[in-house]
């Protein structure tokens, strides 16, 4: 029996900064947790569609060993709702964007990343695009606990 190919989609608005972070951790833990997994990132804007994610972001990241190769903004569709298994927002006003457009019967698929991090007081991902270097350092802290109780609970779910 071979184990389920998780899909998952990690959102932000503008998809260069908290959601490619996301996806970038999640492919280091996936990887060294041997799970199978579609792992992409998008935004609820286009704005920035094309562009690689954001260099305080990737600076943040990278000195924590994470890899952002081949990660560049998009913007998420209608496929994505039927595509992906989860669909996780970092934030409550990007959650809400992605429930009004997502068809009834994949509503159950678009949650919080934060839902995930079960230790943590927080319950959004902040955007640090208009702030310092500690926001991303930040940002970086809870997607590490998120993406971990994440594997948590796949590691668990039935296959």
């Amino acid at each position: 029996m071979t184990a389920k190919q998780h899909r998952i989609l990690f959102i932000c608005m503008g998809n260069i900064c908290r959601s490619p972070t996301a996806e970038a951790v999640a492919r280091t833990r996936f990887a060294d947790h041997k799970l199978d997994a579609v792992l992409d990132s998008a935004g609820t804007i286009a704005y920035h569609a094309g562009e690689e994610p954001d260099r305080r972001a990737r600076q943040a990241g990278e000195k924590r060993g994470y890899s952002f190769a081949n990660i560049h903004a998009r913007q998420v569709s209608s496929d994505d709702f039927v595509h992906f298994d989860l669909l996780l927002a970092m934030d409550r006003r990007n959650l809400g964007d992605l429930m009004s457009r997502c068809p009834e019967r994949h509503k159950h698929k678009v949650k919080l990343l934060m839902d995930f991090a079960t230790q943590s007081l927080v319950d959004e991902v902040p955007d640090p695009y208009y702030g310092g270097a500690k926001g991303f350092e930040e940002v970086l802290d809870l997607v590490e606990a998120a993406v971990d109780g994440l594997i948590k609970t796949l590691a668990k779910s039935p296959e």
